[in-house]
């Protein structure tokens, strides 16, 4: 790239005479596109016997470039001067750029206005308040009357954002805020004046204003989430990543330094990538079974006084595996089956329970074992009901005791599975609804772990039931009067009798059964009147089988 000149002819007005051998008049120098070494610029002015060029410093906004008058002007001899400013860059090969420089020569006003120095430097906090001071210059002129009444303005390369940003008093040469400054938007500023006389023609002195803006911690951090992966499975590993988190903060320095943390406490951390990339990963193994869902949040904290905070939440759940078999509440099962059920009656209910959601936690029920050769033994078991019930009357033929294991098993992949054992016991139609009478106590606590008796069992016929309350009235009559009458009439002791004889408590025909339950009791008799009657009762339930 080429240095190029912003116009390529600047005009410029000098007073005959009255201008003096060693006047200055600042020129705009040329842009180069390149860096470093190739953008370093150096000024040559074609031959004269008037003008020579002055350049101090390299550097595009601190070099200062000036026309300097060396002999004192005659408009009559020479009224326009014309010489070609070139540019040259320090690249190799060197590149130039040329602008014309088209001097007037004009009579009166013999000295211009003059700044103290060249540039002025100042530093202003971002946010400051309108109308902040920023600097007062003051440019003297030599002449004498209106020709050194000084005016300042901006110089004609000023762009209008500068413009909006800064004001000048044209009388004082004050320099004053009058828009927001933003270290963000913009961290520099550079502002061309000139101060000018009001001689005829007027004459015009220059200086060049830099303002550094100042960052203030004006700006809280920023979290964004760029990438996010869920929901995450309970068996992922350690480490798995499950978001990308972007974090900024558009301060600078401390103000912009920015640290990160997880909260609150959970099984995710993060592990910074590289500046200002953080990745949300896996510390800890999960488990969808105690935590289904949760939410994470991530904070982020500047280092500025007092620091600013900003959070990002995420809601991460947590997807299921097949990690749980199903389970019974109990190992095995006993219940009672009466003779000649019909078809369809219903033994017991079972239940099992498994953690797992959807098709993991979806249970079926099966006979592995006592359910006959290829489905055709006398009982069956509900697919999804757990509902043990006949697949046929059952027969004296099948036995007085039948052992079922059922499987419970899922829907996972793979699936789980597990098994519970029923033992059936076959009874005739009394000792059922013995068995029910006897049951019915406890049947409640028997359906909360899993099983609910037939309904078969428990119904008997009315004059069973007539036959067993008399006999058993009976029975424990009858004990009453033997042990009153032997307590009554007996001879006392002088020592301690020993154990009485074995009694026969009671005997019973039921129906098509015959039971009968044989008890010692050992009766101790001593001196002094009897407390109260002695009586004994016994259960008229048979055996089990």
């Amino acid at each position: 790239n080429a240095p190029i000149f912003r116009v390529d002819e600047e005009a410029l007005n000098i007073a005959e005479l009255t201008t003096f051998p060693g006047s200055r008049f600042p020129l705009e120098g040329a842009s180069d596109a390149d860096i470093g070494v190739n953008a370093q610029l150096t000024y040559t002015l074609s031959p004269s016997d008037y003008f020579s060029l002055d350049q101090q410093g390299n550097n595009e906004q601190s070099a200062s470039l000036s026309l300097v008058l060396t002999k004192s002007l005659d408009r009559e001899t020479i009224p326009v001067h014309r010489l070609v400013l070139t540019a040259t860059d320090g690249g190799r090969p060197p590149l130039t750029g040329t602008m014309e420089l088209v001097i007037s020569v004009l009579d009166a006003n013999d000295n211009a206005p003059q700044f103290n120095q060249s540039v002025y430097k100042v530093k202003l906090l971002e946010g400051s308040e309108l109308g902040t001071r920023l600097i007062t210059l003051s440019a003297t002129d030599a002449d004498e009357g209106i020709n050194s009444d000084i005016i300042y303005l901006y110089g004609r390369h000023v762009t209008a954002e500068v413009k909006e940003m800064f004001s000048i008093d044209e009388y004082k040469g004050e320099i004053k805020l009058q828009g927001k400054l933003d270290y963000e938007e913009r961290d520099s500023y550079e502002i061309t004046v000139e101060a000018r006389d009001k001689g005829s023609p007027p004459l015009s002195g220059h200086c060049k204003v830099l303002v550094e803006v100042l960052d203030v911690n004006d700006n809280a951090p920023e979290v964004w989430v760029t990438s996010l992966s869920v929901p995450v499975a309970e068996d992922a590993s350690v480490g798995t990543v499950v978001a990308l988190l972007s974090v900024s903060d558009r301060d600078s320095g401390a103000n912009g330094r920015v640290r990160c943390w997880v909260w609150p406490a959970s099984p995710f951390g993060l592990e910074a990538t590289f500046a200002g990339s953080y990745s949300l990963v896996l510390r800890e193994a999960l488990d969808r079974e105690r935590v289904s869902e949760y939410e994470v949040e991530v904070r982020a904290e500047d280092g500025g006084a007092p620091a600013l905070r900003a959070s990002r939440g995420l809601r991460v759940p947590v997807s299921d595996v097949n990690d749980n078999a199903p389970a019974f509440a109990q190992a095995v099962y006993t219940v009672l089956a009466r003779e000649n059920n019909a078809a369809g009656a219903e033994l017991a209910r079972l239940w099992a329970r498994d953690p797992d959601e959807g098709n993991n936690g979806r249970v079926s029920y099966s006979v592995a074992e006592g359910g006959g050769p290829r489905g055709k033994g006398p009982f069956r078991v509900g697919l999804y009901s757990g509902e043990v019930s006949t697949a046929r009357a059952l027969e004296e033929a099948d036995g007085p005791r039948q052992r079922l294991v059922i499987v419970v098993r899922d829907h996972g992949e793979p699936a789980r599975s597990a098994t519970a054992t029923l033992s059936v016991s076959l009874v005739e139609a009394a000792e059922a609804a013995l068995a029910a009478a006897a049951g019915s106590s406890s049947s409640s606590s028997r359906s909360a772990v899993g099983v609910e008796l037939g309904a078969g069992a428990a119904s008997a016929a009315t004059n069973v039931w007539l036959v067993v309350a008399i006999c058993a009235v009976s029975s424990l009559f009858l004990l009453a009067v033997v042990l009153y009458g032997a307590s009554r009439w007996a001879p006392r002791a002088a020592v301690l009798s020993g154990p009485g004889p074995t009694t026969l408590v009671c005997a019973s025909e039921v129906g098509s059964w015959s039971y009968s339950q044989r008890h010692s009791r050992s009766l101790c008799v001593a001196d002094g009147a009897g407390k109260s009657d002695l009586m004994v009762f016994s259960p008229n339930f048979p055996p089990p089988p």
